[in-house]
């Protein structure tokens, strides 16, 4: 049993890592611009920055692997969810950490952040493992 079609996971995918590659690049360079002190920032979390990319990058092959039914596709999607799960949670839980007392609106913004994308990570994972999707992208 399909929870969501193979085509909206690739396309979601594709969309969000799309749209995190743009942001991040975006930001990246307004950072560059804002002066020296923001450029040595950058310069010493630039294994941090090329680790989201490569993350990012990774979702987006993976959408389009699964638009064309690539066998391999399913694992690096599969990878992706599970690496976007683990680093939506940590940053959630980082941030939250220093956010001052009380924290009440501040998880209430977290879960409206979480909530959507763990359930399409979830969804897509079910999806990705069952029987239907194993026939399609077996070749």
């Amino acid at each position: 049993m399909e929870l969501l079609p193979l085509s909206l996971i690739g396309w979601l995918s594709i969309v969000l890592s799309a749209s995190a590659l743009a942001l991040g690049a975006w930001l990246i360079a307004g950072m560059h611009l804002q002066g020296e002190a923001m450029r040595q920032y950058l310069a010493a979390h630039v294994l941090d920055d090329l680790m989201l990319f490569g993350i990012w990058i990774l979702g987006f092959a993976a959408g389009v692997g699964l638009l064309l039914q690539k066998p391999w596709s399913r694992w690096a999607l599969e990878l992706f969810c599970w690496v976007l799960i683990v680093l939506v949670l940590m940053s959630s839980y980082s941030r939250l950490r220093v956010a001052p007392p009380p924290r009440g609106r501040v998880f209430l913004g977290h879960l409206l952040f979480l909530i959507p994308i763990l359930a399409f990570c979830a969804a897509a994972i079910a999806t990705l493992r069952s029987e239907s999707t194993l026939r399609v992208l077996a070749g």
